[in-house]
């Protein structure tokens, strides 16, 4: 299964196309999308848009993978602005008929690490292992969306 993991954020957006089966996984496409906010909100989002659609119809996923929306209540601003973003990622899914799958962070987390509350590190080195990298993936936002990928594959025993 082709699987599209994404770590969605304004200023960077992660992704991550991944091949799993019978959980051994295979790394695709991995990289981060990134905007300027002297572009103005709506050619950010056209930007993010614009990658997310190359990518669907380079790697053909079967699904998109993204992690649930968190708001804290001391910035508000924060949740929005990742709301947006969070909405072309929708619109790309339907557009290109793909599955959409979100998961809390701390599925996730536990997915990949065991652990609900594993540090960026500790996500960053088990995607590395997961993947057989050499490296640990970076930036974070590269490494949390192969980590949204990988957990979909685990929750739904692919």
């Amino acid at each position: 299964m082709r699987i599209l993991g994404i770590d969605p954020g304004l200023i960077k957006t992660g992704y991550g196309v991944i091949e799993a089966e019978d959980r051994s996984f295979r790394l695709l496409e991995a990289g981060v999308i990134r905007t300027s906010q002297k572009d103005g909100i709506q050619n950010r989002l056209l930007k993010i848009y614009a990658n997310l659609i190359e990518l669907a119809e380079e790697y053909h996923p079967s699904v998109l993978v993204i992690e649930k929306l968190y708001a804290h209540y001391k910035h508000p601003t924060t949740a929005l602005l990742m709301g947006h973003a969070r909405g072309v990622i929708c619109l790309v899914s339907a557009e290109k008929k793909l599955r959409l799958v979100s998961y809390p962070s701390t599925r996730i987390k536990k997915a990949v690490t065991g652990r609900g509350h594993a540090s960026k590190r500790q996500i960053g080195g088990m995607v590395k292992e997961l993947l057989g990298l050499r490296t640990i993936p970076a930036p974070d936002d590269v490494a949390d969306a192969l980590a949204v990928a990988i957990s979909h594959a685990y929750i739904e025993k692919v």
